[in-house]
């Protein structure tokens, strides 16, 4: 079905005349008019304006195919040799309202791999970075600088003092970079919950309800000059709502993804179509009874329900393949360049 054509059915069905939606989204009668008759292409402020109005996603309103859409800009891998691969993530989502940044990598290199993959990140109207940890979000400033009017949402706790703790015992420190105060105006600070709109959801510090062990050991944060180990406040989830179907997004999972899936099913009702994220496990060591241990308990856990999974980053290949012969074909690899549409 044509806009035009949409235009008009939705007016008849509300039994409205063209000067009651012309009037309710702000437009101007002789510009409605030519856009139901198809004389004339709207902007999208005036497609977001009718959209709103009739209180429908925007692909809805115009016709396109309803989805969710996620792009892997990069990742510890790429599917195409012009793509650039380094330690982190960052992925581009689309949902019928919304253009979205979650993290941003471990410096600029995703721009560079949006380009190539045709995503204009300038177009991007919010950003979400998942914890405070360089691999995801070392690219900040640079996105800030790109893309001039997207709020970023980031956990309170995102700024926190935090390190790694080598094979040597010497610490390196992996928080976010220093001097981004001259954004801090874009920053949306959250907390255990922030309802963005109707879509989207971000939520932190899952319940426990399974013990995710040794997996994340050798990371910590500095309070007081003193290390503890990182209790992960600062980690955060988005859980997506839209074109009838529910993805959850998570950045390395630190607090476990069980435990996260839990959390998005007990708010849904049901489970998640989707899961996007990094499971953190790349650090257990391969062949050890307990890691093995850990990572089937991790897959048995997860096989059941229908939900996807598409993982990578930080769960490591060796997880990655042990995961693989319990879940099957519900586990499939997130890749710099990779597409998935739920």
């Amino acid at each position: 079905m044509y806009f035009h054509e949409n235009l008009l059915r939705l007016r008849h069905k509300n039994s409205m005349k063209q000067q009651e939606v012309a009037d309710g989204a702000g437009l101007s009668l002789r510009a409605y008019q030519n856009y139901e008759r198809g004389l004339r292409e709207p902007q999208l402020t005036a497609l977001t304006a009718l959209a709103d109005f009739y209180d429908l996603p925007l692909d809805e309103l115009v016709g396109r195919k309803r989805c969710i859409r996620v792009t892997t800009l990069l990742e510890n891998t790429a599917c195409r040799e012009d793509l650039c691969h380094a330690h982190g993530l960052s992925l581009y989502i689309e949902t019928p309202r919304h253009k979205i940044l979650f993290d941003m990598g471990p410096n600029d290199d995703f721009l560079a791999n949006a380009k190539a993959l045709g995503v204009d990140l300038a177009a991007v109207d919010l950003a979400v970075l998942s914890h405070g940890h360089y691999d995801h979000g070392g690219g900040l400033a640079a996105f800030c600088r790109l893309n001039s009017r997207a709020q970023i949402y980031l956990h309170r706790a995102a700024f926190g003092a935090y390190y790694a703790r080598e094979a040597d015992g010497a610490l390196r420190y992996i928080g976010l970079p220093l001097g981004l105060e001259e954004f801090r105006d874009r920053f949306v600070l959250t907390g255990e919950e922030t309802v963005i709109d109707r879509e989207l959801t971000l939520f932190a510090n899952p319940a426990a309800v399974f013990d995710i062990g040794s997996a994340s050991a050798k990371l910590g944060e500095k309070v007081g000059g003193e290390l503890l180990p990182d209790a992960f406040r600062h980690e955060q989830s988005l859980l997506i709502q839209a074109a009838g179907k529910s993805v959850l997004v998570a950045g390395c999972a630190h607090r476990g993804a069980v435990n996260i899936l839990a959390e998005a099913r007990r708010r849904l009702g049901k489970d998640p179509d989707a899961l996007f994220g990094g499971f953190h496990l790349f650090e257990l060591a391969a062949g050890d009874p307990a890691a093995d241990a850990l990572i089937d308990a991790t897959g048995e856990a997860l096989l059941p329900g229908k939900t996807m999974y598409y993982t990578g980053h930080c769960t490591g290949a060796y997880a990655y393949e042990r995961l693989s012969a319990v879940l099957g074909e519900r586990l499939r690899p997130m890749t710099g360049g990779s597409v998935a549409e739920i």
